[in-house]
């Protein structure tokens, strides 16, 4: 039995483009497509997931020294490697997946909550957070991966279904949700943008003179923003600054290298939306209508980017700098157990997509206020969220928290810690 659990767990749920092909070729197949078809479907689709997540890793390689630079000007730890307690508990991780999203499909098919979780390194990461908290609860055994399967159970069925009205309101129709920890953050700017902002006044109506229509381009805009972070965080750095960020390359060379990869990952990612949703949209029809009647698939964040370019881009520009001030004034505190660094890559995927969200709410100016709120709130979840994992995964979070990561993180921690 080990060696079927073993393949079920870490060769199609733990592999996202395995699994998410197989949707699109089980819906395909029960829309008795030709052959010719459902391989094209399936095989588009694995191609265009990868693309989505090569983007996504350029764009995480160009941000992530932006974490460490700030730790070096605040002369604080520097975030380290995220703690593999999949190396410990692995198994346990995988039968919370596989418990999540079994219940999550009974959830879809037998109630009106019809959203059906498929992100696929989501289907990971979110056990990975619950059983941490568990373990650092000190939960084990059985008991452990009953709390935890729950906690991601709750989680792949409520977080989709919240998101769902706010991803209609962006797109105009009601074909997909989101499923990614962008929750919280997406809620409040559609709140906040409700209250301050302007829905006609939208970001993607920006004018541009002549002599700068290249900002139509996101991938450009992208590019000029992390630019101008890096020079400002090499001159704040002084010089430290070969030590910390360039490690003998030309200043210029790492500035370009950085700008490019960020870009080009930019593009890349974009590319991958595009196709992915292309093929697994069109192809989730037979699923639902043969398996899971009326189901909704949630798909990842970058689904929603070509919606709002502009707004992903001053998403990306103002949580960040809500979330240096935020940091700037908490820090020196000590409210948290550990210290708190920019949230870089938060700041463009969860914040960049609730600034989405908040343009169609309330324009350019519900999109700016909203997203400089949003940094504060991102440093405020990633720095209480150290008293549930700093024995566990507390350094991951310096990195990708922030966000439902440390939101329903901390409430797991509270409900371990009282049955711990």
């Amino acid at each position: 039995m080990n060696p079927v659990l073993d393949f079920i767990i870490n060769q199609i749920f733990g592999q996202g483009a395995i699994f998410i092909s197989l949707i699109a070729l089980v819906g395909l197949v029960l829309q008795k497509k030709s052959v010719s078809e459902v391989i094209r479907g399936t095989f588009m689709t694995a191609i265009g997931y990868f693309v989505l997540t090569q983007g996504s890793s350029m764009i995480q390689g160009a941000v992530t020294d932006v974490g460490t630079a700030f730790s070096a000007i605040m002369n604080s730890p520097a975030p380290g490697e995220s703690v593999d307690i999949g190396g410990q508990y692995g198994t346990q991780i995988g039968l919370v997946m596989l418990i999540g999203f079994f219940i999550n499909l009974l959830v879809a098919r037998f109630t009106r909550f019809k959203t059906v979780f498929l992100t696929g390194h989501m289907l990971y990461w979110f056990p990975f957070v619950f059983v941490a908290a568990g373990v650092d609860a000190g939960m084990k055994g059985v008991g452990l991966v009953i709390f935890a399967g729950i906690f991601t159970a709750i989680y792949m069925v409520v977080a989709p279904n919240l998101m769902y009205p706010l991803v209609k309101k962006v797109t105009g129709d009601d074909s997909f949700s989101l499923a990614h920890p962008t929750t919280p953050l997406s809620l409040i700017a559609a709140g906040v943008a409700k209250l301050v902002g302007d829905p006609s006044q939208s970001t993607e109506d920006i004018k541009f003179p002549k002599a700068l229509n290249f900002c139509r381009e996101v991938s450009i805009i992208c590019s000029i923003v992390i630019f101008l972070t890096y020079v400002v965080m090499a001159i704040l750095l002084g010089p430290n600054a070969d030590a910390v960020l360039f490690n003998g390359t030309a200043p210029f060379v790492y500035f370009f290298n950085k700008t490019m990869t960020f870009g080009a990952g930019v593009t890349v990612l974009l590319l991958g939306v595009r196709m992915l949703i292309a093929e697994i949209v069109p192809a989730f029809t037979g699923f639902s209508e043969k398996l899971v009647p009326g189901a909704i698939p949630a798909l990842d964040c970058p689904t929603l980017f070509p919606y709002g370019p502009n707004a992903n881009v001053l998403g990306f520009l103002c949580s960040l700098v809500g979330s240096i001030v935020a940091i700037l004034i908490f820090n020196p505190m000590g409210i948290f157990p550990g210290v708190v660094v920019p949230l870089a890559f938060t700041c463009f995927f969860e914040a960049g997509t609730a600034a989405i969200i908040a343009n169609a709410y309330g324009g350019v100016r519900g999109c700016v206020i909203a997203s400089f709120i949003n940094g504060i709130v991102m440093v405020l979840l990633v720095g209480f969220g150290g008293y549930f994992f700093s024995n566990t995964i507390q350094n991951w979070m310096l990195v990708f928290g922030g966000n439902d990561f440390d939101l329903w993180g901390i409430i797991a921690g509270l409900v371990a810690k009282i049955f711990a």
